[in-house]
């Protein structure tokens, strides 16, 4: 009687195997959570990245080896399905966001917002403020440089809301400590980009990820035929015409 009764008792947690409890998951694992995700459109990117897709409510960062490599392409699927009922902010984006080319990814720039401070403080304010009351489904943020109590703010203020938020910093930011649960590395390559996984919840991702991008050349130019002029000034109204391309 008495070992029927030890073998009925259920056992408990800590004796149980990982791979048996709920929210917890393995080192060498991908780690899969209830969040909220949305594919990015990139199949091989989709399969390195916790639960396949973009994570909603947090930080995600993209460093970039320079701008204009193809990174607002990468999110472009993204941004599509967003923009049919959700607006977007690009908050200090380098160069000016370029109506019509938006047009032809099928994005609908009626419910796109650019916003351009001053200082890098208050384009950061700004964000935090979108992030906060929840007024938009996604925010892009660019900033060259910024501190780590700034990096946790955004990443509690996009904790609060169900909206999607990427930073765009510079590769060199790589080192530094960040509360980003996913932060990638973006490179230039030939009709595409080069991802690499610089932190994941999973194991370490030790190859880079060659994503094809559509739009982009199949071919190399100088770097002044890629990139368009950095904007020193932005008059209020500006007309598609005399507008410098989007970042792309």
């Amino acid at each position: 009687m008495l070992c029927n009764a030890l073998q009925r008792q259920p056992v408990p947690d800590s004796a149980m195997p990982p791979s048996a409890l709920p929210d917890v998951w393995r080192a060498s694992e991908l780690a899969v959570s209830r969040a909220p995700v949305q594919p990015t459109g990139h199949p091989p990117l989709d399969a390195q990245l916790p639960n396949g897709g973009w994570p909603r409510s947090t930080l995600v960062e993209l460093l970039l080896q320079q701008s204009g490599i193809g990174e607002l392409q990468l999110l472009k699927p993204m941004l599509r399905a967003l923009a049919k009922d959700q607006r977007i902010a690009l908050v200090q984006p380098p160069y000016l966001p370029h109506a019509r080319a938006l047009k032809t990814w099928g994005i609908d720039t009626s419910r796109l917002l650019w916003l351009r401070a001053d200082r890098a403080g208050d384009a950061q304010w700004a964000t935090e403020q979108i992030l906060r009351n929840g007024s938009c489904g996604a925010v892009v943020l660019w900033q060259t440089h910024i501190r780590s109590e700034s990096l946790r703010r955004l990443h509690l203020a996009a904790q609060s809301t169900d909206t999607w938020f990427w930073l765009m910093r510079p590769l060199s930011c790589a080192s530094e400590a960040s509360p980003a649960p996913l932060r990638l590395g973006l490179r230039p390559a030939v009709g595409g980009v080069a991802v690499d996984v610089l932190k994941r919840r999973g194991p370490a991702c030790d190859a880079a990820l060659y994503i094809p991008l559509p739009d982009m050349p199949a071919g190399r130019h100088p770097l002044h035929h890629e990139n368009a002029p950095v904007v020193q000034f932005a008059p209020a109204a500006i007309t598609a015409r005399n507008a410098a391309p989007v970042l792309v």
